[in-house]
């Protein structure tokens, strides 16, 4: 009996918005700094009410297989049982993004 795999909510931010999805694929990445999401899943439930923020990240993310976020934009991953809604939402001007590198070289 095979298990399924693990559902993730991930939360982030990127250019001034709040965004939450959810994938199938999480790991630390091959790239320095940066963490992998990858297997998106979307709502497949027809409805006639649509959530315009769910169509925008479906459109954004429609020929994505992974995508690479900046560590110190995540903001949360959660392993979840069920599926919610995925969504991004303008943050507020009292919310800023980290603005400088973790990272910084020496000298």
């Amino acid at each position: 009996m095979s298990k399924a795999k693990p559902l993730y909510k991930v939360q982030f931010i990127s250019n001034s918005e709040r965004y939450e999805v959810y994938v199938r694929e999480v790991s630390q990445g091959a790239l320095f700094g940066f963490v992998e999401i990858g297997d998106f899943v979307w709502d497949s439930r027809s409805s006639l009410v649509v959530d315009p923020g769910q169509e925008k990240l479906k459109s954004e993310f429609d020929s994505v297989l992974r995508t690479f976020i900046p560590m110190h934009n995540v903001l949360r991953i959660d392993e979840v049982k069920k599926q919610g809604n995925a969504k991004v939402t303008e943050l507020s001007d009292k919310v800023t993004p980290f603005p400088k590198p973790i990272y910084t070289p020496k000298n």
